[in-house]
């Protein structure tokens, strides 16, 4: 929703202070320019994004619409779902969550907390690091760091959508002064026409350059920056995840390795440990 206000205040800013001045915005309308602009945008995309990343770039940006999925709420319930998982590993051995973690969107654990069941790939990460610690032969500190290493993969991946934008972006003020040329050119092939004529020409080249750092500044380059922060928060969880279990694979109680999991997460969405502690021995009880 943010994301949709911010674009409106940046339309109607620009297009206000315009016509404030006595601008026409019909005088900012220029197809040709337009084309220029978006296709040779497009086309440098084409050229150096694969497929995949394109894809998981539309995804992202389509998340951009939707209010985060990482807050306080989802945190609580997968406080509630690791504390009631620890649990009973503690009460009837690892082996009574192996059922849990091999076939998670069918487990009547998991589907206690459909919030946590949508991050596909965060479930799909707790499952193969708990498979380990159900294995018993790789140290805590072992799997601490092949963790680590995995939430660096998924990072770097995800961060391919953002360098897609932000090069995009660095580059449309440069492709506007493209555009621009051209229309410098169409002006000197009309140089010996009327004032009225020339005058045109040069404005519809004027607004080559103008789309292009607006577009850059005012749009692309403000959307990399809000997928760079849910990467951000994406990145949190799965750390969020990983403190939970190494500490139970240290051997904490439930309710410890769960407060090592709360510390972890980002102060605005943190709940207390009051409120942790409530959720889990309601959901317990």
């Amino acid at each position: 929703m943010l994301t949709i206000i911010g674009l409106v205040v940046v339309i109607v800013s620009v297009l206000g202070g315009f016509m404030m001045a006595g601008g026409n915005p019909v005088a900012l309308i220029q197809p040709s320019e337009i084309v220029v602009i978006a296709g040779t945008a497009l086309g440098a995309v084409l050229i150096s994004t694969p497929m995949p990343v394109l894809k998981n770039t539309g995804e992202k940006l389509a998340g951009l619409l939707k209010p985060s999925p990482f807050s306080k709420k989802l945190y609580l319930e997968s406080l509630r779902l690791l504390y009631e998982m620890f649990q009973t590993a503690r009460k009837d051995g690892l082996v009574a969550i192996e059922s849990h973690i091999e076939k998670p969107k069918e487990s009547a654990l998991f589907k206690k907390y459909p919030a946590v069941l949508h991050q596909h790939h965060a479930v799909e990460f707790l499952c193969d690091s708990l498979r380990l610690v159900l294995v018993g032969s790789v140290p805590p500190h072992d799997l601490e760091g092949l963790m680590d290493s995995e939430i660096d993969v998924h990072h770097e991946n995800e961060g391919k959508t953002v360098s897609v934008l932000q090069s995009v972006a660095d580059a449309l003020p440069g492709i506007g002064i493209v555009a621009a040329v051209l229309g410098i050119v169409i002006t000197m092939a009309a140089i010996a026409g009327p004032i009225e004529q020339v005058a045109e020409h040069v404005g519809a080249a004027l607004c080559g350059t103008f789309m292009g750092v607006l577009f850059a500044y005012g749009f692309l380059s403000p959307l990399s920056t809000g997928i760079q922060h849910i990467n951000s928060a994406e990145a949190r969880y799965y750390s969020f995840l990983k403190s939970a279990i190494v500490a139970f694979a240290k051997g904490f109680s439930p309710i410890v390795a769960a407060e090592f999991a709360r510390r972890s997460i980002f102060t605005e969405d943190r709940p207390s440990f009051a409120e942790m502690e409530e959720a889990v021995k309601k959901k317990a009880a």
